[in-house]
This record gives C-alpha cells, structure tokens and sequence, in this order.
C-alpha cells in the first residue's frame, strides 16, 4: 500500500515537471511564433494587394515606394506639389474629415510635431488611491473657456484605442521616462516597458 502511494507521488511529481516545462517552453516560444505570424501574414495582405507572383517582393516594392514619397515630399521640388494636393483634399466635406484624422494621427507619432512625447500620471480621485498613466496632447484649453485645464490622451491596453480627458493641471505629474516605454507600458497593461521616475 505504501509503494503504490509513493508511486502514485511520483507519477504526480512528474506530470507536475512536464507541466511546468510545457508551460514555460509555452512562454518562450509564444512571443516568437506570434511575431512570426503577424510578419507572415502582413506579407501575405501586401502580395495581395500587389500580385507579382515572388512573396514578399510586393512588400518590398511597397516600402521602396514609401521611402521614394517620403524622400520627395522633402525636396522643395515636390513640397509645392503635396501642399496643392493637401489643399484640395481638404476641400472635399467627407474626404476630408477622414484625410485630416489620419493625418493628425501620424503626425502625432512620427512627425515632426510628436503629440505623445509628455509622458504624465494623472491622479483621477481625491484620496491619491486611483492613478492612471497617459499623455499631455495639449496644454493650453483657454480657446475652449477651460483655463488651468489640459488635455490628457490614455491609450487602451491591448488596443488601439484610448479615451481624451480634460483634467485640472494641479492633478498631473510628469513622468521621466522614455516615450516609447511609458507607451508599452501602457498598451501591455503593464506587462512589458516602464513608466520612469516622477518629476
């Protein structure tokens, strides 16, 4: 009775060792074949788009031609050009409206004018129990009648999405830390990234 006790105890410490490598071979491997997939599967939506029969040649055009645009929207040959052909995008209702969101969205992370470069921790209660991370997008509400008041964007976690507030100044802490880190800090729901110190 005894040695079928402790065989049954083995058994358990067995499985329980095969579980935990699987699950830590689960953790290792997880981020990798993720990464992969996304990669994999971007090509493929590109060499749709773009039939050229060799994959990932589409994506490699569709770059190529980003950098070209990009290179020419710097020259003062093609700026007048992209400003006449800003200036009458912006003329069309519908257009428009979805022309200038994107357009402000970009802007606010790759373009010269960064929105999301002032990391803050803004106390939401009055009993300094409820604290959430975001981003001054604004710092000046007077043209809205909102004097001592800012804007503060949070992104979602696991999204790409957030929420604007408009907070008392008084309630916000600036944050010390690197743009990107205190924005994977946020999006991994505080997984991955840091928030740095508080100035």
């Amino acid at each position: 009775m005894e040695e079928l006790v402790v065989r049954k105890n083995e058994n358990n410490s067995i499985i329980n060792k095969v579980l935990k490598y699987f699950l830590r071979g689960l953790v290792f491997i997880s981020p990798i074949v993720g990464t992969i997939y996304i990669i994999l599967m971007v090509v493929k939506w590109v060499d749709g788009l773009i039939p050229v029969g060799v994959p990932g040649l589409s994506l490699m055009l569709v770059i190529f031609n980003i950098v070209l645009i990009g290179y020419l929207g710097d020259t003062f040959i093609a700026k007048p050009f992209f400003k006449v052909l800003e200036r009458a995008i912006r003329k069309i209702p519908l257009i428009n409206f979805i022309y200038t969101s994107i357009n402000d969205l970009t802007n606010a992370f790759f373009g010269e004018k960064k929105k999301f470069d002032q990391p803050v921790m803004v106390n939401l209660d009055n009993d300094d129990i409820l604290f959430k991370p975001g981003f001054i997008t604004s710092t000046d509400l007077n043209d809205l009648g909102m004097e001592g008041k800012i804007a503060v964007y949070f992104p979602h976690s696991y999204n790409f999405s957030g929420n604007l507030y408009i907070v008392n100044s008084t309630k916000v802490t600036k944050l010390n830390g690197n743009t990107s880190e205190v924005m994977k800090y946020i999006v991994s729901g505080g997984v991955s990234g840091s928030l740095g110190a508080i100035d």
